[in-house]
């Protein structure tokens, strides 16, 4: 066998170990990994990947925005692959680093990069926004239901679109009361304001807030017990955190998402919604004396209509519904 011919192999084979050892890392955005919400959930994805397969992984929490390139590009300089970044914010870092590293793999949450070595994945919020919705009318007694949200962005406003559509759909006369908490990313850990829209809320009437706010939506919740009224948490399963206040929470599977890139990557786009079970609403022991058997029946029915296509949710970055 020629030289050229046995280095040519050894090449292959040194590429084909490097990539079996290589680790997958996770860059956390704004908010931190602990934040019951977006982050922890895709902690969880992380977590459940190490469980299974016995290996490890790496990790970084952005706390400001400066840091959000220079992290996956420290990852990427210790080969770790898939690089996970966990929000639309890091896009252009990832296209940057994902350029300069085209061997490695790269997956983005919330948005898309087109690149050969990069997964995206987008969700339909709005779809799953529109059954809490529903379940914020039926349980409402005032007709006045409110929403709270991180960071003023799309994404934040396509949450509010599909419960203003779910609430409407069962109640066309409701009012819906909303506040983001501010235009920065500072926005996604701010109980302390989460508390003060929701109690400027409850004190207009309104008996059910949806919080979309990260670690925000913890003042949310806390002000809702104090008021006895009810709130609704976000992304990840948050029924726990004040049982009997939370109506129910509206599911977003980024944790499916992070677990299934790091078991197996594939470039492209993957955008998922009720059909992929990507997203929903959370029944478990601690809101089930709050969901009424009627309540579930017509929410199942309206997840199946939408599945189906019967039923068409409006989503705001897409369909030019519901501007404000």
């Amino acid at each position: 066998m020629k030289l050229q011919t046995q280095l040519g192999i050894l090449a292959v084979a040194m590429a084909a170990s490097l990539q079996a050892m290589a680790e997958p890392a996770i860059v956390y955005d704004l908010g931190g990994k602990f934040d019951k919400s977006f982050n922890e959930a895709a902690y969880n994805g992380m977590e459940r990947w190490k469980k299974e397969t016995g290996k490890n992984y790496l990790e970084f929490e952005v706390s400001n925005e400066s840091q959000r390139e220079q992290a996956i590009r420290r990852m990427a300089e210790k080969g770790a692959s898939p690089i996970i970044a966990m929000s639309f914010s890091m896009a252009s870092a990832v296209e940057k680093v994902a350029k300069d590293f085209p061997k490695l793999k790269f997956a983005i949450i919330d948005d898309e990069v087109k690149l050969p070595n990069v997964q995206s994945f987008k969700f339909k919020e709005h779809e799953g926004s529109f059954l809490v919705g529903m379940m914020a009318a039926i349980a409402s007694k005032t007709g006045k239901v409110g929403f709270v949200g991180g960071q003023d962005i799309p994404l934040i406003r396509k949450f509010e679109c599909g419960y203003e559509q779910g609430v409407k759909f069962v109640n066309p006369k409701a009012q819906v009361i909303q506040n983001m908490t501010g235009t920065t990313g500072a926005a996604w850990s701010d109980p302390a304001r989460g508390g003060e829209l929701a109690k400027a809320q409850f004190s207009q009437g309104v008996d059910v807030i949806f919080a979309a706010a990260g670690g925000t939506g913890n003042g949310v919740y806390q002000a809702a017990k104090d008021s006895g009224k009810l709130a609704i948490g976000v992304d990840s399963n948050q029924n726990w955190i004040q049982p009997g206040t939370m109506l129910t929470s509206m599911l977003k599977r980024v944790d499916v998402a992070v677990y299934n890139v790091s078991k197996s990557h594939t470039p492209g786009l993957s955008v998922l919604g009720l059909k992929e079970d990507a997203v929903g609403y959370a029944l478990d022991k601690y809101n089930e004396k709050l969901v009424s058997a009627d309540m579930k029946k017509k929410v199942e029915a309206a997840k199946a209509d939408i599945i189906s296509g019967k039923i068409k949710v409006a989503d705001y970055m897409a369909d030019n519904a519901c501007k404000y």
